[in-house]
């Protein structure tokens, strides 16, 4: 499998973690920008192992959650044209949201998982259509929290996603659909192919087919891969780690992702869809001040603020560990970190994509697999093609 690409001089030591990581990978590719230049953009391997099909220069691939960092970004856009306002109630934009003790839950609060609004066992989800923000919006408004909201934080697996879209959506003078927004207001603007409902005309040839874990022997495989407090919550039914992360119908399985009817939809904390380097040209932008996206100052010093812990502190009651969230991303804590301090931003995916930005050092990165493992942010082969890249940028910058 021959790696395909370029590597701006200084960081070949990127191609060479690269090709020595290819043999364990199926298909991948990996681009990073630095003051708004590309200077890594590698692919390789195959996008469809079963034909032999290779990972070819526009080969998209679905990035499960990783997508919720493009979901965000497209949250803070809105907030720069004031369509939003991360301190306003979500009851502000969406009357019946407000219901029972969800009247004072802040936009803020709900983009940092602590709304508790997380689980999907409230939810009647029997076809994949229904995933869509559309259909889901209305049984969102009625959920109840599973903890008084702000006390603690348990990541929002699937509904978070749903529940920007229809933010956006109500506060939108437009009216537009998050994937619609999204291409308006980001994509577009930047050239960039990065999609939260797969347009008809795209041809699902040019789809990496994912392979994951859809049976108890794959899963035997990947142990090693999930951290062990995670997978005993998986084995207990009644854990918030399986009520959040599991539908009940198992909708949200890794094969489903190789279907249109999946990817079509507007599934905003899972099937979005693109190029390695469009996501991490996205984020360069935000890494270098937004300017051709014409984002305020205010927002760029919004998602550069560290997270702010919930009073019960970092620990998530759903992923298990503990993590720091704020407006949607990830945030670097103490051993949970990426990027070069505590300013970066950017969300990882199931089996170990990776997409951030770095405004310190004017990095946007992106990392993206279609062998789709146990891993999230502890992908080894991720991790190392970031710990060279930061090694190299380090060198270059004496």
């Amino acid at each position: 499998m021959n790696v395909k690409g370029f590597v701006e001089r200084g960081f070949e030591p990127v191609r060479e973690v690269f090709e020595r990581n290819l043999n364990k990978e199926i298909g991948v590719a990996c681009a990073i920008y630095h003051k708004g230049k590309k200077v890594v953009d590698l692919w390789g391997g195959f996008a469809d192992f079963k034909t032999k099909r290779e990972w070819k220069v526009d080969t998209l691939v679905p990035v499960f959650s990783s997508t919720k960092g493009f979901a965000s970004l497209a949250a803070a856009v809105a907030v720069s044209k004031g369509l939003i306002d991360y301190d306003a109630k979500v009851a502000d934009y969406w009357d019946e949201f407000g219901q029972d003790s969800k009247k004072e839950i802040t936009v803020r609060q709900l983009l940092a998982h602590q709304a508790g609004l997380c689980s999907l066992d409230q939810l009647k989800i029997n076809h994949i259509g229904e995933l869509d923000t559309s259909y889901i919006a209305s049984q969102l408004a009625g959920l109840k929290p599973e903890w008084e909201p702000g006390s603690m934080h348990g990541y929002h697996t699937w509904t978070i996603g749903w529940f920007i879209g229809e933010i956006i959506r109500r506060a939108d003078p437009k009216g537009r659909k998050l994937g619609q927004f999204f291409q308006d207001e980001i994509a577009q603007p930047l050239q960039a192919e990065f999609y939260i409902g797969l347009p008809e005309e795209i041809s699902l040839n040019r789809l990496a087919l994912v392979y994951g874990l859809e049976s108890p022997l794959h899963l035997l495989y990947h142990l090693h891969e999930i951290p062990t407090p995670l997978l005993l919550g998986f084995l207990n039914p009644k854990s918030l780690t399986t009520r959040s992360m599991i539908d009940p119908n198992q909708m949200v399985k890794h094969s489903n992702f190789n279907k249109r009817e999946m990817l079509s939809i507007e599934f905003p904390s899972g099937n979005g869809v693109g190029l390695a380097r469009s996501m991490a040209k996205i984020y360069g932008e935000f890494a270098t001040g937004g300017k051709n996206l014409n984002l305020s100052d205010a927002i760029i010093n919004e998602l550069l603020k560290p997270a702010s812990s919930p009073t019960n502190g970092w620990y998530d009651h759903v992923n298990r560990k503990h993590l720091g969230y704020s407006l949607g991303f990830w945030k670097p804590i103490k051993g949970s970190e990426f990027g070069s301090s505590h300013h970066a931003f950017g969300h990882p995916g199931a089996g170990g994509s990776f997409c951030f930005a770095d405004p310190d050092m004017g990095v946007g990165y992106a990392y993206v697999m279609n062998k789709i493992g146990g891993y999230m942010d502890r992908n080894p082969r991720e991790n190392e093609i970031r710990r060279v890249f930061y090694q190299c940028l380090q060198k270059l910058e004496k």
